[in-house]
């Protein structure tokens, strides 16, 4: 059998696709694969072969090799939207291609700031023509140099099966009996209130989810898999097949053709007030989760180095070594940072997501951080002693602290600020806006966030952290069965990002957080139960995802393993979730306690006060061991669903 190489289309990080946070490619619906999450915006051919496919949003290409392998390059994740913005396209269909030619140049900013992910998915999607790959273990990839895949071209050893289109017997249609048999499992054209269609799946706002027969849907040859996300319900169907089945739905049924933005919107109406808060919350923190995640893993190196009762009774390692304390105190520095200015990385998150001009934010989050304020830290002691410093704003009082730490003052800030600036833009002419739009905008939302905003939720804030710490203080028992039960079910609908703020806010006002070690342990737990799934199972895919994501989970991404291994046969996550709620009940009341947000897995320990970790090493040993074995046994009863 001939082999080929396929070189990386693009610079940047190589992912496992099991990785990549998107069920279509994790679960290897489309096939096998692999992923990269670019470093410019350069997008070559990784083979020498045809193009057989551009897609009209350009945020895709379809090549074929010569030997007859077909890959999708899928630019982003969720990109289908941009309808085309941002992506330049340097070929056509039909076009002959050889190794490093160019295919697609992308606006990397403007995707990550539009689109889900810029991390782009290689998918080998006509397993028929090629009997194995071999994936490359480089953690780098370099365009058009590095194999990323080698191929053994020819048929493939196993059977495959490809479902034949239907014709109507009335008009001779392709997959017109798919089409009609795919609405009618969704619940009927009633149900349905816009249909779209992307490179791999059919995507629809639905007026009812619970209507959808899901085992019909599955059971359809032409169905790769089925899912929801979003507010839209997506049918995966295929590279190619998915225009022709689409047409086929709008030709034959009473679904009307609906634009990418037609179901977005109507997917939006769907969620209530809180989902679209949780959302925005989301998609505030989740971009400056990289820099604090790091501060925290540099602030459990400095933990070490300067804690006393580790290496030395009554005595910290950089006491006894003292060559080591400038080491320790330039990490301390470097790992303090992004707390520090934790306002300036939520206020160019927030202003972003609000619609502003993101560098506003910066300085506005800086502002709220000046050195001349009264550190936010210092605020309880000063306030004791009467020594708080204040402006007198003709006659009125303002108390002049700063705001370091804090997560609803510069929130609540940053949206007044974007909101003040979309308005100004659009009454003031564009020669004269530099002059005019950011002075005002600064100077407004500086002066209201002084004046009412930060007084207002900063002491909101301080309820929110009494409040929890007195629940935790008192009935620490139930507060770890409580959030280890309902903190895996809460990622499922996204509302864990919430607790992301609680956590920030807790380590603000008290120095720790006891919530963020629970997170840990159930990262932990959901890789145990995937790993026991590894072992049980017999189905040579399922023990490489469970295996990978299983991984994945330790080192603190959950996804894959959550929604690819345990959600899917839920037995999984039930002991995971069981396995949590113990070791959580256990280290809440050993008082274990996070100085800082680092991985939520295995090396979340490090983020640990010192005193706690052998509480919180006991706890691992739990979600280690519950999650496995319940699993394991579980699944020898239902051996017949792993094969």
């Amino acid at each position: 059998m001939a082999k080929e190489s396929i070189f990386s289309p693009l610079n940047g990080k190589v992912i496992p696709l099991e990785s990549v946070p998107d069920p279509t490619f994790a679960e290897k619906m489309m096939g096998e694969g692999i992923a990269i999450e670019p470093s410019d915006g350069k997008v070559v051919s990784p083979v020498n072969g045809k193009v057989i496919q551009v897609f009209p949003t350009k945020h895709a290409i379809g090549l074929q090799t010569e030997a007859g392998v077909e890959i999708l390059i899928h630019i982003g994740l969720e990109t289908v939207a941009l309808n085309g913005e941002g992506f330049e396209t340097h070929i056509s269909e039909g076009d002959e291609v050889s190794v490093g030619d160019p295919l697609v140049t992308f606006d990397m900013d403007y995707i990550s700031k539009h689109a889900a992910s810029t991390i782009t998915p290689i998918i080998f999607t006509n397993k028929d023509t090629y009997s194995s790959l071999s994936l490359t273990k480089d953690q780098t990839a370099k365009a058009g140099e590095t194999v990323i895949v080698e191929v053994e071209a020819g048929a493939s050893s196993k059977e495959t099966t490809s479902a034949k289109p239907s014709a109507s017997p009335t008009n001779g249609m392709q997959y017109s009996k798919e089409a009609q048999e795919i609405v009618a499992a969704v619940g009927g054209e009633e149900n349905i209130q816009a249909a779209t269609h992307c490179v791999t799946r059919l995507r629809f706002a639905l007026g009812d989810e619970d209507q959808v027969d899901k085992t019909a849907l599955e059971n359809m040859d032409i169905v790769k898999g089925v899912f929801s996300a979003n507010g839209q319900f997506q049918v995966v169907i295929g590279q190619g097949t998915v225009d022709r089945v689409y047409q086929a739905m709008v030709h034959d049924t009473g679904v009307s053709e609906a634009s990418k933005d037609d179901v977005k919107a109507a997917s939006a109406k769907k969620q209530n007030i809180l989902q679209r808060g949780i959302k925005t919350l989301a998609d505030i923190f989740i971009p400056i989760l990289p820099a604090i995640v790091t501060a925290g893993l540099l602030m459990g190196i400095n933990n070490i180095l300067a804690n006393k009762g580790i290496f030395y009774e009554n005595q910290t390692f950089i006491e006894v070594h003292e060559q080591w304390a400038g080491l320790a105190d330039m990490i301390n520095i470097i790992a303090n940072t992004a707390f520090v200015f934790l306002p300036a990385l939520i206020g160019w998150s927030a202003v972003k997501r609000f619609g502003g001009n993101e560098l506003l934010g910066v300085v506005l989050g800086l502002i709220m951080v000046h050195p001349d304020l009264l550190n936010a830290w210092s605020y309880g002691e000063a306030l004791e002693e009467g020594g708080i410093p204040t402006w007198n704003l003709f006659g009125l009082e303002i108390d002049k602290i700063g705001y370091q730490g804090q997560v609803l003052p510069v929130l609540f800030a940053s949206w007044i600020l974007a909101k003040i600036e979309i308005f100004l833009k659009k009454r003031v002419m564009e020669s004269l806006q530099l002059l005019i739009v950011a002075p005002v905008v600064l100077l407004v939302t500086g002066f209201l966030t002084f004046i009412i905003i930060g007084p207002v939720t900063f002491t909101i804030g301080n309820w929110i952290t009494d409040g929890l710490v007195a629940i935790f203080d008192s009935y620490a028992l139930l507060g770890g069965l409580v959030y280890g039960a309902i903190y895996a079910p809460l990622v499922i609908t996204g509302m864990h990002h919430t607790f992301l703020a609680v956590d920030l806010q807790l380590i603000g006002s008290t120095g720790t957080t006891f919530l963020w070690p629970i997170l840990a342990l159930s990262n932990i737990a959901q890789g145990s139960a995937a790993f026991a799934m590894m072992v049980a199972a017999k189905n040579e895919r399922l023990r490489g995802l469970s295996l990978t994501s299983g991984i994945s989970a330790w080192l603190g991404i959950t996804e894959p393993a959550m929604f690819g291994v345990n959600l899917r046969f839920r037995y999984p996550f039930y002991a995971a979730i069981g396995g949590t709620t113990i070791a959580a009940a256990f280290i809440t009341m050993q008082h274990v306690k996070a100085t800082s947000i680092g991985v939520g897995g295995v090396p979340g320990i490090l983020s640990i006060v010192p005193s706690g970790w052998l509480a919180f090493g006991i706890g691992m040993v739990i979600v280690i061991i519950v999650p496995f074995v319940l699993t394991y046994f579980l699944a020898l009863r239902k051996r017949a669903e792993l094969e």
